[in-house]
C-alpha cells in the first residue's frame, strides 16, 4: 500500500513540474534573452537559481528525491 502512495507522489510531482514548466518557462522572454546576451549556460543559472520558478522547480526536485531515497545498505 506504501507503494502506491509513493508512486502517487512521484506523479504529482511530475505533474506539478509540468504544469510549472508549461505555464511559466515556454516562450520565457528573459530566458531567451540571457540566452542571446550571454549564452544557454548563464540564461540555465539563472532560471536554476534566481528565478522563482527555478527555484520552485528544485524545491519539487528535492521533494521527489527524499520520498526516493534508498535506505543505505548495512
Amino acid at each position: 500500500m506504501l507503494s502506491m502512495n509513493k508512486k502517487k507522489a512521484k506523479k504529482d510531482a511530475f505533474k506539478q513540474v509540468d504544469f510549472l514548466l508549461s505555464t511559466y518557462c515556454d516562450g520565457c522572454f528573459l530566458h531567451k534573452q540571457l540566452v542571446r546576451d550571454n549564452g544557454r549556460t548563464h540564461a540555465h543559472r539563472f532560471c536554476i537559481n534566481q528565478c522563482t520558478v527555478g527555484e520552485s522547480l528544485k524545491h519539487i526536485g528535492g521533494n521527489l528525491n527524499k520520498k526516493t531515497e534508498k535506505p543505505p545498505i548495512q
